[in-house]
């Protein structure tokens, strides 16, 4: 039976190499992003490899939950027509802002970094589950351990700084991947977090000059921790991409459930935040209020 895969933000840096990976294993890939001119040079590239099916693009702007709800119907729609199971879905996307922005009233970097791949990964999951057993592998980072671990509102108290906000975020991301692998277990979904360590792509590329993005008290020595961080995302976005890939096809996985998977692309402990029961309940609270879905054990 026809392998399939989806990968969002997969028209360039660790998405578009995730996508390769994913295309070189046999899987018929689908890269979704914002760019109809990037999509069109990544199928240009998913092709060049000769893979077992042609790539695919779909323009979907994910810091719009709108088009990611459009998104999804369009994606369940395909596979209930074709019939094609849906195997894996990488929520590759990821945003780092030095500014405060909103984005339909919810501050942007947590619609980007969890809202928008949590809706995306609730509306697909009786997609996902049809077409078991299946794969979610979400992408996380090690700004996890910057974040603030307050979830009482979308919001923390106290200013903004971009780095933070962005860790808290993604710890967001990472408590609801781990609580849904528990929801999940025994459905055939597996559900992984893929760390990629670190690798020069567009988020990276200038927005870690600012002081600004980090609170006061680490700002005098943000120019050493910043150059430490740069060199840790210096390295290949095919490096970085390979935890993600072990996340979708590792045959080693199969079974298994509620992983991360580390930049050596092995499993590693989590970020014991993560696993927190309360931070898990309280970012299912905000992520139902902000980016209401139907559920599919309700």
């Amino acid at each position: 039976m026809m392998k399939t895969a989806v990968v969002t933000a997969g028209t360039g840096g660790i998405g578009l190499e995730t996508a390769l990976g994913l295309a070189a294993a046999g899987f018929a890939v689908t890269v979704v992003g914002r760019d109809a001119d990037r999509g069109a040079r990544a199928v240009e590239r998913i092709n060049a490899t000769q893979p077992a099916h042609p790539g695919r693009f779909l323009s979907a702007d994910l810091a719009s939950l709108d088009q990611v709800r459009a998104l999804a119907d369009s994606i369940a729609a395909d596979h209930a027509a074709s019939g094609k199971p849906l195997t894996v879905l990488v929520n590759n996307v990821g945003a780092m802002f030095a500014e405060r922005a909103d984005l339909g009233g919810v501050e942007a970097s947590f619609v980007v970094n969890h809202l928008s791949p949590y809706l995306l990964t609730e509306l697909l999951l009786p997609t996902l589950t049809a077409g078991a057993p299946s794969r979610i592998v979400n992408v996380t980072s090690g700004a996890v351990g910057v974040a603030k671990r307050v979830f009482d509102a979308v919001e923390p108290p106290g200013g903004y700084y971009g780095f933070h906000w962005y860790g808290r975020a993604k710890l967001a991301n990472l408590a609801y991947t781990l609580d849904l692998a528990r929801r999940l277990d025994g459905t055939g979904v597996s559900v992984f977090a893929a760390d990629p360590g670190g690798a020069a792509t567009d988020m990276t590329n200038g927005t870690l000059t600012d002081p600004k993005i980090v609170s006061p008290a680490l700002r005098l020595l943000w120019p050493l921790v910043r150059r430490k961080f740069e060199r840790s995302t210096s390295g290949p976005a095919s490096a970085a991409a390979r935890p993600s890939i072990t996340a979708a096809t590792d045959h080693a996985l199969t079974g298994r459930t509620g992983l991360v998977i580390g930049p050596q692309a092995h499993p590693v402990a989590p970020f014991r935040a993560a696993t927190d029961r309360r931070i898990a309940e309280a970012v299912h609270l905000l992520s139902e209020t902000h980016a209401p879905a139907a559920r599919a054990d309700a």
